[in-house]
């Protein structure tokens, strides 16, 4: 095992191309991402059942280098004080198979 960032980035699922585009120009290209996630934040109740996809947010969650973790919160901060959102930074071990 070796260390590791997890990052977990919750926000407009509109906005999750730009915030992939992002992480991909900070050389993180792995991720996972679920759509239509339900939750209660600054911004009110979020069902997920929006037709139109205009009011859904999406969960994504991808790791990184601990020397990355400055350069890519600098980027995603200020997607997320545009659209609204979080972003998560955990300590993690990775488990290579």
């Amino acid at each position: 095992m070796r260390p590791i960032k997890r990052v977990e980035i919750i926000t407009d699922s509109v906005e999750m191309t730009h915030v992939i585009r992002v992480l991909e120009q900070q050389g993180v290209s792995g991720y996972t991402l679920i759509d239509s996630v339900v939750g209660r934040g600054e911004r009110g109740m979020r069902r997920g059942d929006d037709p139109s996809g205009a009011f859904q947010n999406s969960y994504l969650i991808t790791t990184c280098e601990p020397e990355q973790i400055e350069a890519l919160v600098a980027v995603i901060r200020p997607i997320l004080q545009r659209r609204g959102g979080i972003c998560l930074v955990t300590d993690s071990w990775w488990l290579r198979h």
